[in-house]
């Protein structure tokens, strides 16, 4: 790989997973899919390459659940200050047992934590939605990351938003369509486009040949 690259591994939490029963459950992912993504993460760590996970962290109060808004019901959206708030059920809760990174925790060399602003929702890794960065890109630019390899949940939300920042940042991203889930197949497709658009190399399947060659 001629680049230095790191591998970002996004929100597999209980939460998120069929496997645990989630609150926000994105489909098709059951255990099978978490051990499939933990077994390409140690690969991917025994190949010496930095992995970096990210974990949604949300307070009880967080605004983006719909229990926090009287009379509202999952995925309406409302107007908040200008912007299009999607409401979710509560999820990720900080310090609940389904809030936990599903994938072994000891392959991070870091995690970062988003959404613990309860004021803003946070799909993207580097930033919330009120602009407050998150700790990730100065991780990468300490490590002298150039292109990451990312994967994790959901394809059509902060697989998506984290591609397109870390594209803004002037970072190489390689996305592995098999290690992504999204919430609809609609939106997931249409993330795919985007993200290809945008300058993100999309692999269908983990492959460290071509993984190598897109490096």
């Amino acid at each position: 790989m001629n680049s230095k690259i790191g591998v970002i591994v996004g929100d597999i939490q209980g939460d998120f997973t069929e496997w645990k029963k989630g609150s926000l459950a994105v489909p098709n992912t059951g255990g099978d899919y978490v051990k499939k993504a933990e077994e390409v993460t140690k690969m991917l760590y025994a190949s010496g390459l930095p992995i970096f996970g990210v974990q949604d962290w949300h307070p009880g109060d967080h605004i983006s659940f719909y229990t926090n808004h009287p009379g509202k019901k999952p995925l309406e959206t409302i107007e908040i200050d200008g912007r299009t708030q999607v409401l979710w059920p509560p999820h990720c809760v900080q310090g609940t047992d389904n809030a936990r990174i599903l994938v072994d925790n000891n392959l991070f060399l870091a995690i970062v934590q988003k959404g613990r602003d309860r004021q803003y929702d946070s799909y993207s890794a580097f930033h919330d939605d009120g602009g407050h960065k998150t700790e990730m890109e100065s991780i990468l630019r300490r490590n002298e990351i150039e292109k990451i390899v990312l994967y994790g949940i959901a394809t059509d939300y902060c697989v998506r938003a984290t591609a397109l920042d870390a594209i803004r940042a002037g970072l190489g991203v390689i996305v592995i369509q098999e290690l992504c889930r999204g919430v609809a197949p609609e939106t997931s497709q249409e993330a795919l486009k985007e993200m290809k658009g945008a300058g993100v190399v999309i692999l269908e399947q983990y492959d460290i040949a071509k993984l190598r060659e897109a490096g």
